[in-house]
């Protein structure tokens, strides 16, 4: 049984506050998943059926009738997700990663819908319901001030904080329905996200979808560092696009390369172990 996982919004601003009506936690670096153990047991990403990927999440500490929602993780030896492992134990059951799910929410408790109840009670209500085993953890709630906790985040190289207020309904659809289903954004739930600022040059860009190819200079050469698509408006590509049609030096079938003539400011997740840039998002054009 299938509901749209509600998801969090993310200011403009991205900072950390502190509020009485709000309760903070740890944003994990991994991949949403909804154990659902009604009639049938299942596993659902937002978008597709995933049960039978990880048959050591088969036997889940919680009665008929509950549906949880939280975050697949894979920790490395300092106890921090690791999203790269994740994701490549996600596509193989051959990675020798041990996967973990951390519930962070309850959707129904033995049969009853709970959606409707006021987070602080859910959150009673999951703590009730399951017992942490090997593959199966709980989201703790962390007191204290959030910005000092985001603080704390960052300094520790963790992704974020989750800021959701306390009487919070989960929102999602009122029936069951297909992976994939459109889901609900509410600011009730915010995410401050650990990003890190980084200046790059534009080195071309796809054929497919013009999305920019980016770079960085390191020892005299330009370090590819992958592509961006997040941030860049119409009004930038506008304002780009004549320079870059003018700076051209090479193409294959999928990418237009350029003269690295133009500096951009961009915002990101880390990097990959392939030396890539993660999530890159588009600040400010600088020259």
């Amino acid at each position: 049984m299938f509901y749209p996982p509600m998801l969090l919004m993310h200011s403009v601003n991205n900072e950390a506050f502190e509020h009485q009506d709000y309760l903070a936690s740890l944003k994990l670096d991994g991949i949403r998943l909804l154990v659902s153990n009604m009639d049938h047991f299942k596993l659902y990403t937002k978008n597709q059926d995933v049960t039978s990927r990880f048959p050591e999440l088969h036997n889940p500490p919680i009665s008929k009738g509950t549906i949880l929602d939280g975050e697949l993780i894979v920790v490395d030896e300092k106890g921090h997700p690791d999203f790269e492992a994740c994701l490549s134990r996600f596509h193989s059951r051959k990675a020798n990663y041990k996967v973990q799910f951390c519930a962070f929410d309850i959707l129904y408790c033995r049969g009853e819908n709970v959606t409707g109840l006021p987070l602080e009670k859910r959150l009673e209500l999951l703590e009730a319901e399951m017992q942490e085993t090997e593959h199966y953890s709980r989201m703790r709630i962390i007191h204290g001030n959030p910005v000092q906790l985001f603080e704390i985040v960052k300094a520790a190289g963790l992704e974020g904080i989750v800021l959701k207020k306390r009487d919070s309904k989960y929102e999602t659809r009122s029936r069951p329905c297909e992976p994939g289903s459109k889901a609900i954004r509410s600011w009730a739930w915010q995410k401050v996200i650990n990003y890190s600022s980084s200046d790059v040059v534009i080195t071309g860009y796809s054929k497919e979808n013009h999305h920019w190819l980016i770079g960085a200079p390191e020892d005299g050469r330009i370090k590819p560092l992958g592509t961006m698509e997040l941030g860049i408006t119409q009004k930038h590509r506008k304002e780009i696009w004549p320079r870059l049609g003018c700076s051209v030096v090479d193409e294959n079938k999928k990418f237009v390369f350029v003269e690295p003539l133009i500096t951009c400011r961009v915002r990101h997740r880390g990097y990959y172990k392939s030396g890539f840039m993660r999530l890159p998002v588009l600040d400010e054009v600088l020259s």
